[in-house]
């Protein structure tokens, strides 16, 4: 059972409502920790464990802190990294590690392993990850964890 879960929906008109829907079922899991997309104001009303930001709202990191809030932040590169670290972050998700359609060129697993090696803060690989071998090849690095869609549909 995933130890993290994320409401994430680009395409619904009612977020909101189907955030709190999430919410509801989040609770009937002990120890599960659930974050809400994008949205630190809604994840703070709707006691979510944090919120994940994109790699374009590290601006926004001080505040979910300031309320409380568990930030993971979206992250491309070895500075963004570096950065969601400085700034507090409790974790990133990294990407793409593997191929993964319309993300760009992969990271690869080298990559991850050097920035492993600069930084404290927990990485979550993320990109491709859509068999037990790619998740066996990310936890051999020593990345903290991973995130997919595609591996748990």
């Amino acid at each position: 059972m995933p130890e993290y879960v994320l409401y994430r929906d680009k395409t619904t008109p009612h977020y909101e409502t189907q955030a709190e829907h999430f919410m509801k079922v989040c609770l009937k899991f002990d120890g599960m920790k659930s974050f809400i997309h994008r949205h630190v104001e809604l994840a703070h009303k709707l006691a979510a464990t944090g919120v994940h930001l994109t790699s374009t709202q590290f601006e926004e990191l001080p505040h979910a802190k300031e309320l409380g809030l568990e930030v993971i932040i979206s992250t491309h590169t070895h500075e963004e990294v570096l950065k969601a670290e400085s700034l507090g972050a409790d974790a990133v998700t990294y990407s793409p590690i593997f191929v993964s359609p319309d993300k760009g060129e992969p990271k690869g697993i080298e990559d991850l392993k050097e920035l492993l090696k600069k930084c404290k803060i927990k990485v979550f690989a993320l990109g491709g990850i859509v068999e037990n071998r790619h998740v066996k090849i990310v936890e051999e690095v020593g990345a903290y964890g991973f995130a997919s869609i595609r591996y748990f549909l």
